[in-house]
């Protein structure tokens, strides 16, 4: 193996799956999360089957599947509801895995959060790190609470936000792409069987997803509003006001939604980390170092594979150094993330700019879906 010992920061999806990925494969891992409460939080989430079988490699796929939704079709409809098409979801897994699930966020990082303990993994919470002093051989690492330790590789997995990169020199930041995201968890409508989204509104478009048996996640992609309002706690008076013209199953969510809904806004941002994305023995991956619009439902299964693959060359046979495992590393991941990213800011771009000659959502979604189906 090209490491014995690794610091992960960071215990969303990203290093929770590189924490077990590692662990499993008889790496000792430390993991750091800033958060003083690692619980899931958050709305709900579609994972295609590439993502879940990154989770079935380390071991928590079973218990995802028990509580998620999965169907294979994405249903298309005008703004009043009525029915432009049906497509079916490419099976990017391979053939004994969903094409796609629904998945409440707090059921898959619970599960992943449960894993991680269960493998032997050592998290700290409420802290990160504050500084590295790098050798050929290994990294020494401050922490904010003042203590240290050494580590063969430390994987900055610390999302779109990353200190991370920052602490190593990569001054790349996320951009916004010009348009924002409005989510709410309510309950599923009984003919909801799939993903659905409605497009030619007065926004750029709506949908929403099966999350679980009695609740689905709904989302309105609007442009950028005032940035006062970005937070988990958006007024729901807001929301109604911007989905007003969307008719069928989404309208009825809309006016269903009780006063008390969380409603989270986001402005949608991107970024992606010209190769490469470490610097000594510090790499940073998953949304750290490439992160898309949700228009192709790729973000965590980016994030997942990222992480699979990363401790599958960490652990391979051999003796290569570190550095040529994260030069193979990037050689792996770079080709396949950035048609991920380039087809995510595509589809923005057409929905910013309707009407765009040329323009074919359908056939991008397809095609990427369909140029996942190799393995990562």
């Amino acid at each position: 193996m090209a490491v014995s010992k690794v610091l992960v920061v960071g215990g969303g999806v990203t290093g929770s799956v590189l924490s077990l990925a590692l662990a499993r494969r008889g790496v000792d891992v430390d993991l750091v999360e800033i958060s003083p409460q690692w619980i899931g939080v958050g709305h709900g989430i579609t994972v295609h089957g590439n993502a879940l079988k990154a989770l079935r490699e380390v071991g928590v796929l079973d218990r995802v599947l028990e509580q998620a939704v999965p169907f294979d079709l994405l249903r298309m409809r005008h703004a009043d509801g009525s029915l432009i098409a049906e497509v079916p979801t490419p099976r990017t897994g391979g053939p004994d895995l969903p094409a796609t699930v629904g998945s409440l966020r707090s059921a898959l990082q619970d599960a992943l959060c449960d894993a991680v303990y269960a493998a032997g993994v050592t998290v700290r919470l409420g802290l990160s790190a504050d500084a590295f002093d790098q050798s050929p051989e290994h990294v020494d690492v401050t922490f904010t609470d003042g203590t240290g330790g050494r580590y063969e590789l430390v994987v900055g997995a610390d999302g779109l936000k990353s200190r991370i990169r920052s602490l190593i020199g990569i001054e790349t930041k996320p951009q916004p792409v010009g348009m924002s995201i409005f989510r709410v968890v309510a309950d599923r409508p009984a003919e909801m069987d799939c993903a659905e989204v409605y497009y030619g509104g007065p926004r750029y478009k709506a949908g929403y997803s099966p999350i679980s048996a009695d609740k689905c996640y709904a989302y309105l992609l609007d442009e950028n509003l005032d940035e006062s309002l970005v937070g988990p706690r958006a007024p729901l008076a807001l929301l109604r006001e911007r989905g007003a013209g969307y008719g069928g199953t989404w309208g009825r969510i809309l006016r269903s939604l009780p006063q008390d809904t969380a409603v989270d806004y986001r402005w949608i941002e991107a970024v992606l980390v010209e190769s490469p994305w470490y610097r000594g023995r510090v790499i940073v991956i998953g949304d750290a170092a490439h992160a898309c619009p949700p228009l192709i439902a790729q973000g965590a299964a980016m994030c997942a594979e990222d992480a699979v693959v990363l401790a599958e060359l960490l652990t391979g046979d051999g003796d290569s150094p570190v550095e040529t495992v994260l030069k193979d590393f990037m050689a792996r991941r770079m080709p396949r993330v950035r048609v991920v990213l380039d087809n995510s800011l595509q589809l923005a771009e057409w929905e910013i700019r309707p009407g765009t000659p040329g323009a074919d959502p359908a056939r991008i979604m397809s095609e990427t879906l369909s140029f996942l189906q190799a393995d990562a």
